[in-house]
């Protein structure tokens, strides 16, 4: 398994093909159609991540000091992003992924890129995501 620093260099690498922010919203709708499908019966309220404007559903499992991510969204280009972010986490110990800065996030330019609605998404989709961590440490 790569190190948490070598996946998230590796998306900075792949984002930075692209120049214009069209392409680069293309490769983030392809994340989400790559992402496994998410069971029906999890999509419930407790897995909702609040703050975001489209619906996001994450799911956390546990196995050998490890957190597996799952993850489902309505929206085509949030279903990419919270892609992009479980492909990066998925599979760390609650350590590593809470003492991790998400700085790579910065690095794509994504905040800025997208509208306002989205970037407190984001944003909510990373403390969601730190907050697993935390209470699996």
């Amino acid at each position: 398994m790569k190190t948490l620093q070598e996946a998230q260099s590796e998306v900075v690498e792949e984002f930075s093909m692209y120049d214009e922010w069209l392409d680069k919203y293309e490769y983030l709708i392809d994340l989400g159609h790559n992402l496994e499908p998410f069971p029906e019966e999890l999509k419930t309220e407790d897995r909702l991540i609040k703050g975001c404007q489209s619906r996001v559903w994450l799911d956390a499992s546990v196995e050998n000091g490890r957190i597996h991510f799952r993850a489902d969204s309505d929206a085509i280009i949030t279903k990419g992003i919270i892609s992009l972010l479980i492909g990066v986490y998925s599979g760390r110990t609650a350590r590593e992924i809470a003492a991790d800065d998400f700085s790579f996030v910065e690095q794509l330019g994504l905040r800025e890129n997208l509208s306002p609605t989205r970037a407190n998404g984001l944003a909510s989709m990373i403390a969601t995501i730190r907050e697993t961590a935390r209470q699996h440490c």
